[in-house]
């Protein structure tokens, strides 16, 4: 007489979750790296925090040098990810990829005072962004990539602060007319009531906090309003690219 139940069954099942088990541990190992890589590139750039704006060129080279770095993480989760199951496993890794994503958009603005571009994300990463939201291999979410935007709204609120600690009173109005622009470029967009939907409303409040910086230093007469921080803002090309 056979058994009632087949024993093999349950043992392809455990083969299976020891299988997965292992996929998700090697995974989690190549996102340490990039999480360890991400807080390098992060302690470069706190820097202009407290440097001048001429060092602040030669800080976004140093940055710049880890970016090879990430991209020789993400072409190992490339390899480890299995074909199709992209989004099986994507909560393992979309944190640090939106840090990264923010430390390329940061990287951008402090060089050119403008937004990065599609194109150049990609340039960062040495991979594509999912503009189509069909993912078949791995890509850049444009959900990853516009949670990067927002961070960089918080960090640049926090950069005016500190621009006027060390005399550079021009950059808070300069900050001020690129959150501008982007919250209006976000205001285009139907986005869901999710995590990404909460953050955006947040901007506002980074405009709010340079808007009460901007009024400050007006009242001061350290600048004049609506004249030479304006013009000098447009020479340097502070416009947001979409």
């Amino acid at each position: 007489m056979s058994n009632a139940v087949d024993l093999g069954f349950f043992d392809a099942i455990q083969a299976s979750m020891e299988n997965e088990a292992t996929t998700k541990d090697n995974i989690r190992s190549a996102v340490r790296e990039l999480d360890r890589t991400n807080r390098n590139i992060t302690a470069v750039l706190n820097r202009v925090h407290s440097s001048s704006k001429d060092q602040v060129p030669a800080l976004c080279a140093q940055a710049r040098i880890y970016f090879s770095d990430i991209q020789n993480h993400i072409n190992d989760l490339t390899k480890l990810v299995p074909t199709h199951q992209y989004y099986k496993y994507n909560g393992l890794w979309s944190g640090p990829m939106q840090q990264a994503c923010f430390l390329a958009t940061l990287t951008m603005y402090l060089e050119h005072e403008r937004l990065i571009t599609v194109e150049e994300l990609e340039g960062f990463f040495a991979v594509k962004v999912d503009l189509d939201n069909n993912i078949t291999d791995f890509q850049i979410s444009v959900e990853e990539f516009l949670h990067g935007v927002v961070s960089l709204t918080n960090e640049l609120s926090r950069l005016a602060v500190n621009a006027v600690t060390s005399g550079d009173f021009s950059r808070p109005v300069r900050i001020g007319k690129f959150l501008k622009e982007l919250y209006s470029g976000f205001q285009l967009l139907n986005l869901k009531n999710d995590s990404l939907r909460k953050r955006f409303d947040g901007i506002k409040y980074d405009i709010k906090k340079v808007e009460e910086i901007i009024y400050d230093l007006t009242v001061r007469k350290l600048i004049v309003a609506n004249t030479e921080p304006v013009q000098e803002a447009t020479s340097t090309g502070a416009d947001v690219n979409a």
